[in-house]
């Protein structure tokens, strides 16, 4: 699926080639990614949440008083583990912000790409806790491990996010001061194309994830909404092996717009942190969490480095033309 998933996304975006229908197809669809459409997704979602929070809460009553009788798994056993559904509604919604925020900033991107996988984090947490076993031998205990793993992670990466943040966003008054860039009407139109032709490509996988987990994975009916299946396996290894080719393209189109070193060097950066992200889904334990951090403090020093390259451009421009002239008469 995850091949089918990567042709499906080269083949939409290749037959989008022609620049007419490119124009067509965002000036009429672009509406998807306005303010508006993502203020209703985003109550839809808030909705969804709070109603899969109930229903589990009551699935989970009904099983206690034993009205119903499903596997004693610990999703349905521990009220705690009921949060763990309304999480996995907001994380759809933070993979709908990442194609959202795609053709605005390719920072906002990468940004939400670390929050999510934050917040996988945060839902893993839930999870965990309904599995905490509090005793002396805390450290030998799978669970209390891993518990342990993830709210440390938790912690290191709001930080590492917040950061981030706060740089870009300082970074966003020196951008003010620079000359308009050549070509970057051209570029963000392309940029809103592949957001435009990601996002059905991502509720393909949403869907076909569903049904595979449905119909392939779960052995028994009453294991359909309960069983503790790595959900990440699904969905998010794929989704994130999507991003890593729509990060490529990004790279590419890039090319439009400017050669500059630093520029080119952080896009590289960022697709590194995507594959980084990727790879943690195939580890395990204390080493997922440390792929997941150093995906994102690579990021962040990548964002960093291209600040300060940005700094030299805006306070030293004589000087750096000068040298770009020196440097071209000398090829």
């Amino acid at each position: 699926m995850q091949k089918i998933s990567i042709i499906l996304f080269f083949i939409i975006f290749g037959c989008s080639s022609n620049t007419e229908i490119k124009d067509v197809l965002v000036n009429k669809t672009i509406k998807v990614f306005s303010e508006e459409f993502k203020n209703k997704t985003e109550r839809v979602f808030v909705t969804l949440s709070i109603l899969s929070f109930v229903i589990h809460l009551l699935l989970i009553f009904l099983k206690y008083v034993n009205v119903l009788n499903f596997s004693d798994d610990n999703l349905l056993t521990n009220p705690i583990a009921a949060i763990y559904t309304p999480f996995s509604f907001i994380l759809v919604y933070e993979v709908f912000l990442v194609v959202y925020y795609l053709p605005r900033s390719i920072s906002q991107y990468i940004r939400k790409q670390y929050e999510i996988i934050t917040l996988i984090i945060v839902r893993r947490i839930f999870k965990d806790m309904a599995n905490i076993d509090v005793t002396a031998d805390w450290f030998n205990q799978q669970y209390d491990l891993q518990l342990t793993y993830d709210l440390v992670s938790t912690l290191v990466l709001f930080f590492i996010i917040f950061l981030f943040n706060y740089f870009n966003t300082r970074n966003k008054k020196l951008n003010l001061k620079k000359e308009k860039v050549e070509n970057l009407d051209l570029f963000v139109k392309r940029k809103k194309t592949i957001a435009l032709f990601l996002l059905p490509v991502l509720i393909f996988l949403a869907i076909s994830s569903l049904f595979k987990w449905i119909y392939v994975e779960v052995a028994s009916i009453d294991q359909v909404f309960f069983s503790i299946q790595d959900i990440n396996e699904l969905f998010f290894n794929e989704f994130f092996t999507v991003l890593i080719m729509a990060d490529v393209l990004l790279l590419l189109i890039s090319l439009y717009k400017t050669d500059k070193f630093h520029e080119v060097f952080r896009n590289s950066g960022f697709i590194i942190s995507t594959i980084l992200i990727r790879l943690s889904f195939s580890a395990d334990g204390l080493m997922n969490n440390l792929l997941i951090v150093s995906s994102v403090v690579y990021g962040f020093l990548m964002l960093i480095l291209h600040i300060q390259f940005e700094k030299i451009n805006v306070q030293y421009p004589k000087e750096v033309a000068l040298e770009e002239k020196e440097s071209d008469k000398v090829i």
